[in-house]
């Protein structure tokens, strides 16, 4: 259990940068990119899509992509206030709210959450693959390097040792973040 703390709280860090580089990270990473509109998704569907959207997340993706940050932020915030092992181990903040409340995260936790983000990762693996081998389109490859061939250049995102810096100062304010709220529990 020491063992799913700690990567709870990795988790925890790393969905806090994730939110707020949503807001100030590099174009491709922004929210704001994410083209959900109706006509975006049927476009979409239909085989119809431009540059911008084969340079970031295709409309599918960018609902993976809000789906999976909600449900790990769900996660993540009822593992805080659970009880496990029969009563002997409590999530942090589990202190703070009522038996009910505990019980309510506890179950959420356990098995809603657990089964929702296993079918998630399973469903984006698939789509991956799908893409892989069916459109060959390698979305792993930029996944890990943040770089994908294009038929022609679209706006860059910003790359450089200040965006960098930027990124490694807010992961390390969300770590501190996250241990701030673990501790007040304690």
């Amino acid at each position: 259990m020491e063992w799913h703390f700690r990567l709870g709280y990795l988790t925890a860090s790393l969905l806090l940068f994730r939110l707020v580089w949503g807001f100030v990270g590099g174009r491709w990473s922004r929210f704001s990119s994410l083209d959900l509109s109706p006509r975006a998704m049927i476009d979409h569907l239909n085989g119809r899509k431009t540059l911008e959207s084969t340079a970031g997340h295709n409309p599918l993706g960018a609902l993976s992509i809000l789906a999976m940050l909600l449900f790990l932020f769900a996660q993540v915030g009822t593992g805080l206030f659970t009880e496990d092992i029969g009563g002997e181990v409590f999530g942090p903040l589990s202190g703070l709210v009522s038996k009910a409340s505990v019980k309510l995260a506890s179950g959420y936790h356990k098995e809603v959450g657990a089964t929702l983000l296993l079918l998630l990762a399973t469903l984006h693996l698939l789509a991956v693959m799908f893409y892989y081998a069916r459109k060959k389109d390698n979305l792993i490859w930029p996944m890990f390097t943040g770089d994908k061939r294009l038929p022609a250049p679209v706006t860059p995102s910003r790359d450089d040792a200040w965006s960098r810096a930027t990124a490694s100062i807010i992961l390390i304010v969300c770590a501190a973040l996250v241990i701030f709220v673990v501790r007040l529990g304690g």
